[in-house]
């Protein structure tokens, strides 16, 4: 399954079921196969992005001296800051403008 989040303030984004639902879970949203983000509640959205964000990159400075070993030879998993910057990207542009962002599958 794939999210595909629209607006008229900027272009769709298409994101992976597993991506789309953590980042819909972080600001709140119901993940189901519908829904609608109004630009009020935006600046929420986006604290709430940001704080998970530092959250997960506090968490791996943490483990990073206890696992540097454990992990040798492996690539390095895609962050939460990888997924939701074009998603932070989408809700800016789309507050400053005053758009709602919807999604559907």
């Amino acid at each position: 399954m794939l999210y595909k989040f629209k607006s008229k303030a900027s272009g769709d984004l298409i994101m992976l079921e597993p991506n789309g639902r953590r980042v819909l879970e972080v600001i709140g949203k119901d993940a189901g196969p519908q829904g609608i983000i109004l630009p009020d509640q935006m600046p929420a959205a986006i604290s709430a992005l940001e704080s998970a964000i530092a959250q997960e990159e506090s968490a791996q400075k943490e483990a990073a001296g206890t696992q540097a070993h454990d992990n040798a030879g492996r690539d390095p998993a895609v962050s939460l800051r990888q997924r939701a910057v074009p998603f932070l990207d989408m809700l800016r542009r789309c507050q400053a403008q005053n758009a709602e962002v919807t999604w559907g599958t």
